[in-house]
């Protein structure tokens, strides 16, 4: 971990629903320090998604909204600021599911998570030649329609173009979904790498906790809206009950 850990994010208290009436998430409290990487774990269902969206402030589209509580970025509360407001303030989500724009290339994909900041031409090209020293397998396939690349090159194109908005925070939902364990593993090889050389902070939603918590500072485990379990990752690895009943074993993992 990095020493510098100054609270960047804090979610107080939250609570959202659905349509008036679904209750989402109840109660939840967690907190995002400047250079951590930390992991939002929990069954599929259990508020992961929309803990994300209510941070990031997206799920008017859906007819959520946070009823109670609330969330502050760097001490300024951002529960009445737009998604794309947020952007320009250094917060970005990466979406469940990838979320290319399919008959684009994928440099063309990247790009357009460029403009947010309206940069010269010039820091433009800077910035996604840096996207391609992260991720010098998009290099390769820069013109390729991102429709007909594969499902961990769609995941890393998503991310690289939340990095191209420069974010302080990435809020990353269930990367691993649907990809081979030896891409996935990759992916949250650059994760780990962007944290250290870039400083990118990461709040990660992901089912696979054994993994997460591998590359996670810290860890808060969701169960139908709540967090259940909370503690830096070694701490939770440790912990028979959170090993048997989400990480799929019946003690402690080896290191």
């Amino acid at each position: 971990m990095n020493a510098q850990t100054k609270s960047f994010l804090e979610v107080s208290n939250i609570e959202a629903i659905y349509g008036q009436a679904i209750l989402a998430v109840r109660d939840v409290t967690l907190s995002v320090g400047a250079g951590q990487i930390v992991a939002l774990l929990g069954a599929n269902g259990a508020g992961k998604t929309t803990t994300l969206k209510a941070i990031s402030n997206i799920l008017g589209p859906e007819r959520g909204k946070i009823v109670r509580g609330g969330v502050t970025w760097q001490a300024e509360s951002i529960g009445k600021v737009s998604a794309s407001k947020l952007v320009a303030k250094g917060i970005v989500q990466v979406l469940e599911g990838r979320r290319c724009f399919s008959q684009l290339t994928v440099e063309e994909n990247i790009l357009s998570g460029g403009f947010v900041q309206r940069p010269s031409g010039r820091d433009l090209a800077r910035s996604l030649e840096q996207i391609y020293e992260w991720f010098p397998r998009l290099r390769e396939k820069r013109k390729t329609k991102a429709g007909l690349t594969s499902g961990g090159e769609q995941q890393m194109v998503a991310i690289g173009r939340a990095l191209m908005t420069k974010p302080r925070l990435v809020l990353l939902d269930e990367p691993s979904m649907g990809l081979a364990p030896i891409i996935v593993q990759e992916i949250f090889e650059i994760i780990r790498s962007l944290n250290q050389s870039a400083g990118v902070s990461f709040l990660i939603a992901e089912q696979n906790a054994n993994l997460a918590l591998r590359y996670a500072d810290y860890g808060y485990i969701l169960e139908t809206g709540r967090v259940v379990a909370s503690g830096t990752s070694a701490e939770l690895l440790a912990r028979d009950d959170v090993h048997e009943f989400y990480l799929g074993g019946s003690g402690p993992a080896a290191h």
